[in-house]
């Protein structure tokens, strides 16, 4: 790759990952299955916010707003992104939710939709939400296709009465963003395991008030481009991609170059979401321990980092950046996580992955006998895990409840330890 495709952008490096450890600072408590799932007619997972424009929670007649992936518990989990469909659940207290049914009642682009976010704008021109998805596979294609396209769906609309809450409306869907081959690889220039253009997550600067959308991408690196001491690590190559909207259109953006690579470091930093606190922008991904370079152990988890704005000098959370990472001995017990500011704490969700496994690769569960394979599946919210932020480093407080997701008006309850007296707070590491 010439110099300038990366020249410029803020950097994962492989020295800041070959520090990456688990400690008490980052290690959730283990987590053990609810008394009741949010629905045991589906698995649930990759779930965000309806959100105001502003970036805030939105709060509407007192309700609040989660969309996510979903598909039959019927399903072998292993099965479930190959037919994942969008769905939405509301609560009024943050911790009882009823499921709202299926968003998208056919027109939605793609074989099947991936995760994304939702922009709650009654004064736009595109009826009251605007939703952002992942448009996977080729439409009309018989066999199962990973091409992965950004899109927008417009024209649904809020309904509340005595029932309950309801998205109703005839859906607009159109692709908003597609790959240049320049700052973010297109599939055909693909080396790696994982090809990944998707995941937007919408943001308005709160400083300069523009409208953004990032998104998870790879940077190109051509074969043999030297970019790395070994070859084969250029294969790992994801990236933070951002879009401006020139006019302030949320349904109008224009690529620009990424926010952050991890060029050598890592292949998949998925689902890029920002929490700006004090004028102070904090970057986070989720992603997995088989995305890493050869030569670098990480961990199925959340990393964080921090710049002074938007498009600043982003440098990791904790000087490796991982924030919040699975015990040693329950390592893919949640995954997917997303962030959000509730003053004090930073409040985690994320869903409830496999539990009662402990090997070292999520690609021994398909050896599994299928009812073993649906046992240890979660499929439905994890607990929101709270995490303290002072500058640049992080640490682990506790949970709260499985789908737990309080307003930050909202008081938080005590947490167990300190009732109980007991300072530990995390799992095994």
């Amino acid at each position: 790759m010439s110099e300038k495709f990366r020249e410029g952008i803020p950097a994962w490096t492989r020295e800041h990952a070959e520090s990456l450890r688990r400690d008490d600072s980052n290690v959730a408590p283990v987590i053990y299955p609810p008394d009741e799932r949010l629905d045991d007619d589906l698995h649930i997972w990759d779930t965000w916010f309806l959100r105001n424009r502003d970036g805030s929670v939105a709060e509407i007649d007192g309700y609040r707003v989660v969309f996510s992936l979903t598909s039959s518990s019927d399903l072998l989990p292993g099965k479930r992104h190959d037919v994942a469909t969008i769905r939405y659940f509301y609560s009024r207290d943050g911790e009882e939710w009823t499921t709202g049914g299926v968003v998208f009642d056919g027109g939605a682009l793609g074989q099947r939709q991936w995760a994304g976010s939702a922009m709650y704008d009654p004064d736009g021109d595109g009826g009251d939400v605007y939703l952002y998805y992942t448009a996977a596979g080729e439409d009309g294609a018989e066999e199962l296709t990973y091409t992965q396209r950004i899109a927008v769906a417009t024209g649904g609309t809020v309904r509340t009465d005595d029932a309950g809450f309801s998205i109703e409306g005839s859906w607009d869907h159109r692709i908003i963003l597609t790959p240049d081959g320049d700052w973010y690889e297109r599939e055909d220039q693909s080396r790696g395991m994982i090809y990944t253009f998707r995941d937007p997550w919408f943001f308005e600067d709160p400083a300069s008030g523009e409208t953004y959308l990032l998104f998870e991408a790879n940077t190109p690196v051509p074969e043999g481009a030297g970019e790395c001491d070994d070859p084969v690590w250029e294969e790992f190559n994801g990236s933070v991609g951002i879009a401006h909207s020139p006019t302030g259109d949320p349904t109008d953006f224009e690529l620009r170059p990424p926010l952050l690579d991890a060029v050598c470091v890592n292949q998949e930093l998925e689902r890029p979401h920002l929490v700006v606190r004090d004028g102070t922008y904090h970057l986070f991904v989720s992603s997995h321990v088989h995305t890493f370079a050869p030569g670098l152990t990480g961990y199925d988890a959340l990393y964080g980092f921090v710049a002074d704005d938007l498009a600043g000098d982003y440098e990791p959370l904790n000087g490796h950046g991982m924030v919040l990472t699975n015990p040693k001995g329950a390592p893919f017990q949640a995954y997917s996580w997303l962030v959000y500011d509730h003053g004090d704490d930073l409040l985690v969700s994320s869903f409830f992955n496999y539990f009662d496994y402990d090997r070292p690769s999520l690609d021994d569960v398909g050896l599994l006998p299928p009812e073993e394979q649906q046992r240890r599946f979660g499929g439905t919210l994890a607990p929101t895990v709270r995490v303290a932020l002072d500058g640049d480093e992080t640490d682990v407080l506790g949970t709260l409840g499985h789908g737990h997701l309080p307003l930050p008006r909202e008081t938080l309850p005590t947490p167990w330890w300190e009732r109980d007296g007991d300072a530990t707070r995390g799992g095994d590491y």
